[in-house]
Order: C-alpha cells, then structure tokens, then sequence
C-alpha cells in the first residue's frame, strides 16, 4: 500500500462514484468498497483537513478477501473472509466482520474474526495507517501538500500533531505502535472453534480552529411511507443523508454542500436545499437563513465581493488560512429572500421573520440597486441569466406579501416585479406562435439565446410568466430532449453543443429537476410534476438512493441505467433534498372538500388552477431545430471486429 500511496499525486481524482464514505459532518471516512483506504480521494477527513491518506486491514500479513459492504444501524459493516486460516478446507470457514463508524470527530474501526472452523485458530489482526496532514483543497487539486507533524506514543496510544490540532490513535485489547507518519494497531488472537476474537482502534480529532461543527440539533423527521419500496429506500437514505450534512457556525443548523470537497457553506446550495426541504420541518431553513444574515455585507470590499445587503455565497476556510465569507454571487441574495418568504409560508411564526426584518430590507435594498431599470446581471458572467431574474421576480412578490405583514407596505415590490415582467417577456421571449420559446440566457448584445435546458425549471412558479408563457415553458422542458428519462438535461439534446458529459452542456444535476418539480406543483401541473419525479426515482434506484451532484445526461433511449459523472460529489444536500420534493409529487392524494393547511397563501397574485395535462411533443418546436441534425450522444452496444 504504501508504494501505491507514494505512486499517486498530479492528477484531480475523479473516480468517486464507486468509492465508499461514511459520513457526520465535519468529519467523512472515503475508501474503496473492501474499506482499504488507498486511492487519491481516500482518507480520513475532518473540516478542511485530511489527515489519514492511508489504511489497511491485515490478517496474519495477508489482505482480507472481500464480500459484501452494507450500512446497519448507522454502522458502515464490510464482510469477508481470510483464506489464510482455512487450512486444507475448500469452503471459506473463517469470516471477517468489519466495522466502521463515524462521529463528528472521530471515527471507530472494529474487526472481528469469527473461527467456523473445528479446531482452533491463531492469528494476527493488524490495522495499518498513514498519516498525512493536508489541506481538502489540495488533495482535490490531485497535489497533498502535507504539513509537518510530530507523531509519538502517549499514554499508550499514537498522538499526532502540528502544533495545533492533534490526532489520537487508541486500541482496547491491542497494541500501538509508530513508525515515522505509519500508527500500527495489532493484536494477537487464539480463537476457539465457534468462537470470535475482535481488535478495536478509535481515532479522535482535536481542531480548536474549526470553522463549522456538527449542530446540536439538526434532526430531520421521516418521510411518510408510501408503499413504493424504492420511493420509500430513497427517502431513508435521502434524509439520513441531509442529516449527515448538517452543520453549524453557531446560528443553527445548515447543509453543508457536498462530500468530500464541499463540507463547507456554499449558499446557493444550502439555500436551495433548504427551501426543498421545508416540507420536513423549518429548522434547517430558519439556520441557514440565520448564518447568512449574520454575514450579510455592510461594507464595499473588492476582495471578497462584499457590497452593502449582499448575502454572503461561501464560507472558506483554506488550511491555515481563517474562515472568511466571501460574496461573490449573483443569485444568493434574491434566493435568501425566497427561503425567507416561503418558510414564513411554512409556518414560520411572523414574530420570528420580524428578527430578520432589517436583513431583508437590506437584501431588497441591494437587489434594487443592482437591478435599476434592466437586469439583475454578474458582471463576471457576461450573460444575463433569465433564471436569476425569475428567481429576482419571485422573491419581489414573495417579499411584497411579508413586508405587508411585518408593517411595512409591500406595494413598491409589486410593482418592481410587474416592471421586470415586462422587461423579461420584451428582451428574453422570441419566435411566434409554436415556436415561440424563452432563451435561458441573453448574450453581451442583449440577444437571447436560442439554447434550453434545465434552467427552464427556475422560470416556473416565480410569476415571471404568465399562464400561457408557464404552458409552453412547461411543454418545453417535459419534451424528450430535455427531459432524458432520468431528470432534466442542463442543454437539450439537439443542441450543436451537447456532450452528456459537460456539466453545464448536457448533464443532469437533480435539484434542477426538483425546483422543476417544485415550481410544477406551484403552478397547478400535478400531473407533469409527477411524470418528472418518476424520472428521477428512476435515478435514484439505480444509484441505491444517493443521488450525485450530477450525473450524464444519457437518456434511458440510450442506457439502461444513468452513467455517473466524473468528479461529482457525493452525498450532495440539493440532490437529497430532491427527494422530498420527488415524495411530495409522488405522494399526492385526492384533495377532500374541506383541508385544513398551515400555509399561508399569496394576497399579492391570484392562485394559478389546476390546468389541463400539457401535451407532450416530442417533434422539435417548428422553425427553430426542424431542419438541424441530431446531435445527441448516443451509447450502443455493438458486435465484437475481428482483427
């Protein structure tokens, strides 16, 4: 192991969708499935450190050959058997039950081996570790750069340390000992027939400059059973998920992005994740509406974007480097005022919103500033993103119907949306009749482009649209080229510029296809609503309930099953969060005549009805790809050439 560890570094690592994690945030355990920690990405992690690159099991000198990985009862238990102590016999006789658990901070590893064998037998158990002190960052760039340590034994257990944070190998019923950054935990056994002998090794972490800990309370309920066996295994895995990734910098709890490289505070993430989330419960949203706000700028700092009301996108924390926010974000601003007003819609209690009154005034203040009489525009982007100005809609009508029952009068943000709609239906809608079609984005000569995809779904429900515009919208994005069968594509299929391979040119990242559920439910469209949450049920079973960031944007015409995107992170708390909403939709029953409901409801615009199924056209739209050539990728198995 320890030349392959030496062999690795140069090179981002990619593979992570086979690789095995075990998850409490701030602390996450990434192995191959056997639980041998050797590849680039593998290691023990705590905040914006990796301190562990290396581990492996041994018996009697020899690896373990492995059998099955699963998760029971919050443990992550790899099974397998050790040849070595079999003896003449041909059947395997002696089992190797593994263990691994992780807690904020630490992490448990208990090997047993059990002897089915008749006579007795003796063995060595050996847990090998290799210590290195890196930053995540560089470790994701492919190039640890370690950092000194000094590793001695104390008080019988293995002691490493910078000087600041400090590791802490211990063993019950073993030994420890060091050589140079290598923690050896080994036992010798005697193991009766029918009986077991077990080596235990705990590994504790002392970070006094941690940015982010686990909350205190961050638990989320359970998903109601639906009887659908692979909805219900999503939902479980789903929320445990999303519970894994909760953290908090002392204003309650939030989702961390992602693992491994994203165990911080992205707030597009968190924001969006959040909102999907509120069916469960307003805790997460109200901390990380909190944690933003409590970072929301007051000054002009060119270094990191801060601006007067700017709500705050990342939390960073690069090795010895504080934690300092930055707020370079276009869209962080408008969907912190959208979380807001929609967990007040929740049940929030007003009392509660009113704590974040001057927060928002200031948001709304810096989203009239940049905005004026045209767009609301990064000025590093170029193009102007028909997404972040729903998003901006939204959160004017959505803030209108709160300021009027904090006090305030809500009418100027009525009339600010009613005045961007009107910009949005001029500059961004093109084409007549059927081939009339939003573009997603406009170019730097204030041209829309012609290009769909997923950001489509953050049109819906924001009333930038009005009923007829929401129709096509809706007929759009549910059309195969951009619905594949396993979620919406981030660039249709017939676009000259689509690979299913480039995040942004034709894969699919799931929340983008939950907001679409979300905004479906919104408008009235149950029933499109549901047709796309089976698309990424599908998905999701075949990633065993652990949707990625993104995935290939291969439709099932192509693949029996989505094909995993190099590099993307895994849990994601956006993708998570997709199953609740996905159950949601799923989930619908029959309204009754009388329902009683927590939420309140919009004063601002009148309720959009239930409208009728939209027909689905699988042609392209008339005048705009009739006469253009497919372009999709497509993947065929095909018969074998002789050479």
């Amino acid at each position: 192991m320890q030349q392959e560890l030496e062999a690795q570094g140069g090179r981002p690592p990619l593979l992570l969708h086979e690789e095995l994690v075990a998850l409490s945030a701030p602390t996450q355990a990434w192995s191959h499935r056997d639980g041998t920690m050797r590849g680039p990405a593998d290691g023990l992690f705590h905040g914006e450190w990796r301190w562990i690159r290396g581990l492996e099991l041994l018996v009697d000198g020899q690896p373990v050959e492995h059998l099955a990985t699963a998760e029971e009862r919050g443990w992550t238990v790899l099974r397998g058997v050790a040849r070595g102590l079999d003896g003449d016999a041909t059947a395997p006789r002696v089992l190797v039950e593994r263990m691994r658990g992780v807690e904020p901070g630490e992490l448990v590893e208990r090997v047993t081996i059990v002897n089915g064998r008749d006579v007795e037998i003796t063995a060595t158990i050996e847990l090998r570790i290799e210590l290195e002190l890196a930053p995540i960052a560089s470790v994701r760039a492919g190039r640890p750069a370690a950092m000194p340590i000094e590793v001695r034994i104390q008080d019988g257990a293995a002691v490493a340390t910078d000087g600041h944070r400090t590791l802490r190998c211990s063993t019950t019923r073993g030994a420890i000992d060091i050589d140079g950054h290598r923690v050896i935990a080994s036992r010798s056994v005697v193991v009766p027939p029918g009986d077991w002998a077990t080596l235990a090794l705990d590994v504790e972490i002392d970070d006094p400059q941690l940015a982010a800990h686990s909350p205190l309370t961050a638990s989320f309920p359970e998903l109601r059973t639906t009887g659908r066996p692979a909805l219900d295994r999503w939902a479980v895995r789903a929320v445990a998920d999303l519970e894994a990734l909760s953290l908090d910098v002392g204003h309650g709890p939030f989702p961390a992005a992602a693992a491994p490289w994203q165990m911080s505070l992205l707030a597009r993430e968190a924001l969006v994740a959040a909102r999907l989330t509120l069916p469960l419960g307003a805790a997460i949203a109200e901390g990380t509406l909190r944690t933003l706000a409590t970072r929301q700028g007051v000054l002009h700092d060119p270094v990191t974007g801060e601006e007067p009301g700017r709500i705050p996108h990342e939390l960073r924390q690069d090795g010895e480097a504080p934690a300092a926010f930055f707020h370079a974000s276009i869209d962080a601003t408008p969907l912190w005022i959208v979380l807001l007003h929609d967990t007040w819609v929740a049940g929030m209690p007003t009392e509660t919103a009113r704590e974040l009154r001057m927060a928002l005034h200031a948001a709304l203040g810096w989203l009239a500033e940049h905005t004026g009489d045209g767009f609301l525009v990064d000025p590093d982007a170029g193009d102007v993103s028909a997404a972040v100005q729903a998003t901006a809609c939204r959160a004017a009508v959505g803030a209108a119907d709160l300021l009027d029952a904090l006090g305030d009068d809500g009418d100027e943000w009525r009339a600010w949306a009613a005045r961007l709609r009107t910009r949005f239906r001029a500059a961004f809608w093109s084409g007549e009749g059927a081939s009339r079609q939003p573009g997603t984005a406009l170019d730097r000569h204030g041209a829309p482009l012609d290009r769909i995809g997923a950001d489509l779904a953050h049109l819906l429900g924001t009333r930038i649209l009005d009923e007829e515009e929401e129709a096509l919208v809706v007929e759009l994005l549910l059309d195969e080229r951009i619905a594949s069968g396993f979620g919406l594509r981030s660039l249709a299929a017939d676009d000259a510029c689509y690979w299913p391979m480039l995040d942004r040119g034709g894969a699919i990242h799931p929340h983008e296809t939950a907001v679409a559920i979300e905004g479906l439910l919104r408008a009235g469209y149950e029933d499109e609503a549901r047709s796309l949450a089976e698309q990424l049920l599908a998905a999701a079973e075949a990633f065993d309930g652990r949707l990625p960031a993104a995935y290939a944007g291969y439709g099932i015409e192509d693949v029996a099953a989505p094909i995993p995107l190099p590099g993307a992170c895994s849990p994601h708390a956006a993708s998570a969060a997709s199953a609740v909403v996905a159950h949601r939709a799923l989930d619908i029953r029959p309204r009754s005549a009388h329902v009683e409901r927590a939420e309140r409801h919009l004063a601002a615009v009148e309720p959009i009805g239930v409208r009728e199924p939209v027909r689905i056209v699988k042609a392209a739209i008339s005048g705009t790809s009739a006469t253009m050539p497919r372009q999709r990728a497509q993947l065929r198995l095909v018969e074998p050439v002789d050479e």
